[in-house]
């Protein structure tokens, strides 16, 4: 079984627990002030596995399929067995990581809260666009519109950053940015550490080609 689909189904299982049980969900949200004053570092990574409702869950989790199930075979062909477990890491790293900003800006603030996978979710996407930045992204997301990855991943981030600044809603957009962004560095750093390849060279010769065959 693959780890994309592993994470789905513990994902499900614990929202759907804490659908119905207030408790597991106060337990495992995110909520600065918990880990500022009891120290529940726990709350970083269990509150990816948490959502506000259904569809929250469902289109986290559709999302997280239709490019964790390509991302996890691109880690397994660049680094070999090692692969999927740096795979795993990232997904991992990436809810504490993607919430650390968040963190700091709101560390003691009672009324913040914050949860789903949103960030983690993001970082996959964005490893998916580092590694296939020419992939058209209209075949996955946007069926008849042919949109390379790289140009998609740039209006993710500029929009992202804009709705992050005007604030209001429910969404951590702030979440969404720091997530791609770190998918990005985790692939960086472990193309350099695993096996000594220069993924962002590969990113910037791709876009290069593209943009003189335009």
């Amino acid at each position: 079984m693959s780890i994309t689909l592993v994470i789905i189904i513990m994902t499900c299982i614990i929202s759907f627990t804490a659908f119905r049980n207030e408790k597991v969900f106060d337990d495992l949200i995110f909520y600065p002030p918990a880990i500022t004053d009891n120290k529940q570092y726990y709350r970083f990574f269990t509150c990816g596995f948490i959502h506000a409702n259904t569809a929250h869950l469902l289109f986290n989790m559709y999302s997280f399929w239709i490019f964790g199930r390509y991302v996890e075979v691109l880690f397994m062909a660049k680094f070999g067995t090692t692969g999927k477990w740096l795979y795993l890491l990232m997904y991992l790293s990436a809810l504490f990581f993607c919430l650390l900003p968040t963190y700091l800006k709101n560390k003691n603030n009672q009324y913040y809260r914050s949860l789903g996978a949103s960030g983690a979710v993001s970082a996959v996407i964005f490893a998916f666009i580092f590694l296939a930045p020419l992939e058209n992204l209209g075949l996955i997301i946007l069926p008849g519109i042919s949109i390379p990855g790289f140009i998609f991943g740039a209006l993710y981030l500029v929009i992202s950053s804009i709705l992050d600044k005007r604030g209001g809603g429910n969404i951590n957009h702030s979440a969404h940015i720091w997530g791609a962004l770190y998918g990005i560095a985790f692939l960086v750093v472990a193309g350099f550490a695993f096996i000594q390849k220069n993924f962002a060279l590969e990113f910037w010769q791709d876009i290069s080609a593209y943009i003189t065959n335009f």
